[in-house]
């Protein structure tokens, strides 16, 4: 292949990585066309792009993530990328994955760092972004609904002993 086909490939995969450093790598060349099929349509249904590449060229266009999955994009590789966040996507992959035995999962790229395939399992059972968005939500209201609580608390009390007594004064009059 000529130095120039492999440059506009890499620029092809930049493309349509659109950017995306965090990525998963899988090898899928056990399955059969069918199974194949099937598998890529599952995912991309979920939002998730597979990719599968000639390891060196992949290295290329990941720049420096590619040089950090060295070890990760060795022999045949199928990049997975998308879904809302990482979190997600290591989950969706780690489904099917375990759902077909034929599947490999290699590793992956988070924020450029190299993760094993047991590291991508335990990510995917971490929260994912939006889960933490609510955590941290949470946090940040639960001072306001306690002093709210407490304010409440006593106002409450002293509203009712001013209607128990409106309410015995209607009585005697």
């Amino acid at each position: 292949m000529s130095k120039k086909v492999k440059e506009m490939i890499i620029q092809e995969i930049e493309q349509q990585l659109q950017g995306n450093r965090d990525v998963l790598v899988l090898d899928s060349s056990k399955l059969d066309a069918v199974t194949d099929n099937k598998f890529r349509q599952t995912l991309e249904s979920k939002g998730v792009h597979l990719l599968t590449v000639k390891n060196t060229l992949a290295r290329k266009a990941l720049g420096d993530v590619g040089d950090a999955l060295r070890d990760v994009l060795a022999g045949p590789s199928t990049i997975v990328w998308g879904s809302e966040d990482i979190v997600a996507l290591s989950r969706v992959v780690t489904k099917v994955v375990k759902e077909n035995t034929k599947l490999e999962l290699k590793g992956g790229a988070v924020e450029g760092q190299v993760l094993d395939s047991a590291a991508v399992e335990k990510l995917s059972k971490s929260p994912g972004r939006m889960e933490l968005i609510s955590q941290i939500a949470g946090l940040v209201l639960s001072p306001g609904a306690q002093l709210a609580g407490a304010l409440l608390g006593p106002g409450g009390k002293l509203a009712g002993c001013v209607k128990a007594i409106a309410d015995k004064e209607e009585e005697t009059a």
